[in-house]
């Protein structure tokens, strides 16, 4: 974490990586979902283009996450935040209709599509258990611990996503969660950490050892696939970014020593 954090102080253009890195991640996660957009519609101004409405929540998580980083500065991560920033997430995007910025009123379960109470891989705890148990979550999100922050946001997460609080936008409001987390306790300056690609790359392993840990109580395995993998991908975009920035530079070089020999010779000749 801190050599990420370190390598993000380099580069060029802080906030113009951040924006296009977080956009770029979410533009990935969505094709594996089968949303065929690239980061070139994103970016466009269009919003008449059907690609671009599907990536409406890419944007959102963009707003979301500034919108969060912010609010870090005179809240701090609880509850009333997480709901807040869940708000921004689901505005105007798939899930829009199922309470954004609310905890969820009934019980919900997590399964194949259309699966049912029945045949649910999952049932979260029902509403009433739930607001115990995001009352005790914030509780120790926010003691002093003698753990590892990275051992503890990964047990953050895990519950976050065991108590299910929402209706809609679980997935992505607990992995965002995670950046909160690390920023909070001064572990990341900037969000240059996306979740999302890797978790939904790993996914059946994912869900696998989060319900390992649900059923057989596995939390050392679950620890191990969440701290030791998370930061690679962004340092290696980091670091790629770096040396485009110094080949860059290498070829304006030329290319004005060039000019300038060019516009000599133009004035000998003359």
């Amino acid at each position: 974490m801190g050599r990420l954090d370190g390598m993000a102080i380099t580069l060029p253009d802080i906030d113009l990586f951040v924006s296009i890195y977080v956009q770029k991640k979410a533009v990935i996660s969505l094709q594996i979902e089968g949303i065929q957009a690239s980061l070139i519609d994103v970016l466009q101004n269009d919003r008449n283009n059907e690609k671009i409405k599907d990536t409406e929540e890419i944007v959102n998580y963009t707003k979301a996450t500034n919108y969060a980083f912010r609010r870090l500065e005179d809240l701090h991560l609880c509850m009333r935040l997480i709901k807040e920033t869940h708000s921004i997430l689901l505005s105007d995007v798939r899930g829009n209709e199922k309470l954004p910025g609310e905890f969820r009123k009934s019980q919900n379960w997590i399964g194949y599509a259309g699966c049912t109470l029945n045949t649910a891989s999952f049932i979260p705890p029902a509403p009433k258990e739930m607001e115990k148990s995001l009352s005790e979550l914030e509780k120790y999100i926010n003691e002093d611990s003698s753990i590892s922050n990275l051992i503890k946001i990964a047990l953050i997460h895990y519950q976050f996503e065991t108590i299910h609080p929402f209706l809609d936008g679980n997935g992505r409001m607990g992995r965002l969660l995670i950046v909160l987390f690390l920023k909070e306790q001064g572990l990341m300056e900037y969000p240059v950490l996306y979740l999302s690609y890797f978790f939904k790359k790993n996914r059946n392993r994912y869900y696998e050892l989060l319900n390992n840990v649900r059923i057989k109580g596995e939390f050392e395995e679950w620890i191990k696939f969440f701290v030791g993998e998370i930061c690679e991908d962004a340092i290696s975009s980091i670091q790629k970014i770096i040396e485009l920035k110094v080949e860059d530079k290498k070829r304006y070089r030329q290319y004005v020593y060039r000019k300038y020999v060019d516009i000599l010779s133009e004035g000998t000749i003359l």
